[in-house]
């Protein structure tokens, strides 16, 4: 038999129906979530398809991850939890008026999510969700997820400008770093949670997808200046579908003033000095070596221009993703996009990219998994072999033509 690679999404989503959701909520709010769900109007085309029950059909989407080469996934959230008003990953943080009905909507995915991740044993690995409003309440969930079973960390809700909540760098946020860093809970933050509202102007649309992954990126430095990766070494912060190909120049970036800041300070007669008052002592490390020791990407569908960067990237800390089941992710073409981006790469380097990374950020069982790539993974000859011609039905990013090194 051809050896084949043993592919890990580190980027998909899943939720249940809506109606699904109703046993895991606490009884007292069954009535209030009857009367929510009589009159909610899905804004998602998407979720009212007949394709929707890939978010929750278990035995649907393992089929079809293994159809694409995949054998095991992170699993982020995508369906509208109850209390909310869209898909929670881009929803505003709640009001104080909706914080009760909107946490216990997140706690219900939560043990939902659990209960989904059981039916697949070894292969799913679930994001639980959180919201920043309540820091001592986020912790008792991160403490009770944890023991629940769900092995992929926490989703790392953003703080836009007005969100009402505290911007990350705050050490209000410290007792959820402390914990996360103890249990071993990864925090990944995904791209796409941290913009402002914008509007449905044309140009908020367009403004709004230049913009989304800057807003993403934010909580690299806001953690890394903050001074959390100080306080708890071994914190782990996983940034997903924002792309990887910034990382280097924004390194470069955040180095050079980490480096101006700290040597100000020691000036107090320049202007600058007040900035960097305190920072060397907060932060202990430099951003490129915070970036070595703490942090990972969540490459999803790594596109060809962003490859040749992988070595100051860091080749131990690029995770592909499929992104299923997105329109934008790479299903049912994943063996092409994966083909387009590392053809003619050794396939050591290509084996930590799909699949060893994240096995170790994860906690995957990589030898179990094998087994299962062994029926259905795509082979190092397959993948090793270019593409010279892009599905006519592929809609992911991965295939589009022409992209380049973008400054974030």
């Amino acid at each position: 038999m051809s050896e084949r690679y043993t592919v890990i999404s580190a980027d998909c989503h899943a939720g249940a129906d809506l109606l699904d959701y109703r046993p895991y909520l606490e009884s007292k709010h069954h009535e209030a979530f009857d009367a929510w769900a009589a009159t909610y109007v899905n804004p998602y085309e998407d979720l009212m398809a007949d394709t929707a029950d890939r978010n929750w059909n278990s035995a649907r989407r393992v089929a079809d991850l293994e159809a694409d080469g995949i054998v095991a996934e992170v699993v982020f959230p995508n369906t509208i939890p109850p209390f909310f008003p869209s898909a929670s990953l881009m929803a505003p943080a709640p009001t104080r008026e909706e914080f009760e009905q909107r946490w216990a909507g997140l706690r219900a995915h939560n043990r939902w999510l659990a209960d989904f991740c059981a039916q697949a044993p070894g292969r799913r690995a679930g994001v639980a969700q959180i919201l920043l409003n309540d820091v001592d309440e986020a912790v008792r969930e991160i403490r009770r997820t944890k023991e629940a079973g769900l092995t992929g960390g926490i989703l790392l809700p953003g703080a836009p400008p007005g969100s009402g909540v505290p911007e990350l760098y705050s050490d209000a946020y410290d007792p959820i770093w402390a914990v996360c860093a103890e249990l071993d809970v990864p925090v990944n933050h995904h791209g796409g949670s941290a913009s402002p509202p914008l509007g449905e102007d044309p140009a908020a649309r367009a403004v709004f997808m230049v913009e989304t992954t800057w807003f993403s990126h934010r909580a690299l430095w806001h953690l890394i200046f903050g001074g959390a990766f100080n306080r708890h070494p071994s914190l782990k912060l996983i940034l997903t579908e924002q792309g990887s190909g910034w990382i280097p120049g924004v390194l470069d970036m955040l180095d050079y003033y980490h480096a101006r800041l700290v040597a100000a300070a020691t000036k107090a007669s320049t202007a600058e000095s007040k900035f960097g008052a305190g920072l060397a002592e907060s932060m202990g490390r430099g951003p490129s070596q915070v970036w070595r020791d703490n942090c990972f990407v969540g490459a999803s569908f790594m596109r060809p221009h962003e490859v040749p960067l992988r070595d100051r990237i860091g080749l131990d800390k690029i995770m592909w993703g499929s992104d299923y089941p997105h329109d934008e992710g790479t299903t049912p073409f994943s063996r092409e996009g994966l083909r387009i981006a590392y053809a003619g790469l050794p396939s050591d380097e290509v084996a930590a990219m799909v699949g060893g990374n994240a096995a170790r950020v994860y906690g995957f069982d990589l030898p179990s998994l094998n087994k299962a790539a062994a029926r259905v993974g795509p082979t190092v000859a397959e993948i090793a072999e270019p593409l010279t011609e892009i599905p006519a039905e592929a809609s992911s990013p991965a295939f589009a033509l022409g992209g380049s090194v973008r400054v974030w």
